[in-house]
């Protein structure tokens, strides 16, 4: 049992499972949050009666979360109701054809045939195959373990795993080697969303996204994906960590190269033998520390591709269809119109015909009566960016989105619209403001590159007791590589203390 003072900034998921495995270790962990409740990108808003998550929708590879709780105290499945989803997502096709993609993968491939045509369920299945080879060639030596360059090197020298993560290949052009039918294509490249990336730049290596997703199944906490912060957050205080909101850190100390405490925007000093910053690796580097340490990290940063954003639109409607399924994703009429909102990540205009994703959880602690539906809806849109990119704080810009948002719902078959009670817009401008993400930037920075995924900012950092967690550090966001993200990071502080 140690008793070491550990300040842990920002109370995202990666910050709360860091300060819990930390605590569980017998340290002495204070968490500082600058907003008023912790989860980071996990929040929750409720609109007259309705109740919305307003991040992550699904839980992937449970083994991770299992792990987390089971290391530091009461088992998962005495904490959370944790469903498993039997259509994990309803994809709507250009020319009309919708396909119940299943939860289970033995179940997938008659599932596209009878969707898509025979021989849809083979072509998937071998690009499967593939991802599977680059799941087992990555997940230990670089997933679950800290990134380095001599483990990048040891994967470079594995001919046989090398040949699988093929990072000279985009994920569209591996896609491209298995899948003929351009649906399954669109199917794929959709993945690439859920890093903020761009298929035609990610690597190869995100095949392990829907491997990942269709092995382990599509979870859903029941009462809201919020849940999961909030009970990570009632296990760091049962540990003992201190837990403060409302609690903004405006700069980590250093001195003769190590890490010495942070100072609050309140002005008062926290000293600190270790530091793990919750925070956007690019605000760490850029803001919270003194000019001139970490210049190296700040400089590779500021030649990384940002992530994508989103724009969300919350729609609490009335009536309730029980067919509507709990995940829908409605695609544009064709691959040049889906290319069009990628290369508007990059424009000064949000995509004109973008896909439209849909939440529509069947959850009663989330509406208001049995006669009502809450609505998450969100299309990938380009970060907030006033100077060089779109402006989302233009007068009428949100308003006028979102009534083209909803008019390509009708389009695509989903015709809201005389069914809602409340609407409310969040841009990207939001979501800097309110997780101060530069730009709204969900993952930090994109996967974009040949080796990008390869090449976050490592957790531990140039800085002797100064470590990073969460999506934008090693090995990337999403709730799984979060949690995994507080393990390494975790285990990293162990050992320094």
């Amino acid at each position: 049992m140690t008793d070491a003072r550990v300040v842990v900034v920002g109370g995202g998921l990666g910050g709360l499972a860091a300060a819990a495995r930390l605590a569980a270790r017998g340290h002495r962990v204070t968490l500082l949050e600058q907003a008023e409740r912790v989860g980071g990108k996990l929040g929750t808003v409720a609109v007259d009666g309705f109740r919305f998550d307003t991040g992550p929708s699904l839980v992937t590879m449970p083994p991770v979360l299992e792990r987390l709780f089971a290391d530091t105290g009461a088992p998962l499945h005495d904490v959370l109701d944790l469903q498993r989803l039997e259509v994990a997502a309803r994809y709507r096709f250009g020319e009309g054809a919708e396909l119940d993609l299943p939860g289970r993968r033995d179940e997938i491939a008659p599932a596209l045939d009878r969707a898509l045509g025979a021989g849809a369920g083979a072509q998937w299945e071998a690009f499967l195959g593939h991802a599977e080879r680059v799941w087992h060639a990555t997940h230990e030596p670089f997933l679950e373990s800290p990134v380095s360059a001599g483990g990048l090197a040891r994967l470079s020298l594995r001919v046989r795993d090398l040949a699988a993560v093929a990072p000279w290949r985009s994920l569209r052009g591996v896609g491209a080697r298995y899948l003929r039918d351009e649906r399954l294509g669109l199917l794929l490249d959709r993945y690439a969303t859920y890093s903020g990336s761009d298929p035609r730049r990610a690597p190869a290596a995100l095949a392990v996204v829907p491997y990942v997703e269709q092995e382990f199944g599509s979870w859903y906490v029941r009462g809201g994906l919020r849940r999961l912060a909030e009970a990570v957050a009632d296990r760091c205080r049962a540990l003992g960590a201190e837990v403060r909101t409302g609690a903004r850190v405006a700069g980590i100390d250093v001195a003769g190269g190590r890490v010495r405490g942070i100072r609050t925007a309140d002005g008062d000093a926290l000293p600190a033998e270790v530091v793990v910053a919750n925070a956007d690796a690019a605000t760490v580097y850029g803001g919270l520390l003194p000019a001139g340490v970490g210049r190296a990290t700040r400089w590779r940063l500021a030649r990384t591709t940002p992530s994508s954003s989103g724009f969300v639109l919350l729609l609490g409607l009335d009536g309730r269809d029980p067919a509507t399924p709990h995940h829908r994703v409605l695609f544009p009429p064709s691959r040049a119109a889906y290319d069009a909102e990628f290369d508007a990540y990059r424009g000064r205009e949000p995509a004109p015909s973008p896909a439209v994703y849909v939440h529509a959880p069947d959850d009663p602690a989330l509406r208001p009566g049995d006669a009502s539906e809450a609505w998450f809806v969100l299309v990938t849109a380009p970060r907030h960016d006033p100077g060089r990119g779109v402006d989302w704080d233009a007068p009428g810009l949100a308003q006028r989105y979102a009534e083209r948002v909803l008019a390509l719902m009708a389009e695509r078959g989903v015709d809201v619209r005389h069914r809602i009670r409340s609407c409310t817009v969040r841009t990207p401008a939001d979501l800097e403001r309110e997780t101060l993400s530069p730009g709204g930037s969900i993952y930090g920075t994109s996967s974009d590159g040949a080796l990008a995924a390869f090449l976050r900012p490592a957790n531990r950092s140039p800085v002797d007791g100064l470590y990073l967690v969460g999506g934008s550090a090693h090995p990337g966001g999403g709730l799984p590589l979060v949690t995994l993200s507080a393990e390494i990071t975790a285990g990293l502080c162990a050992a320094r203390l």
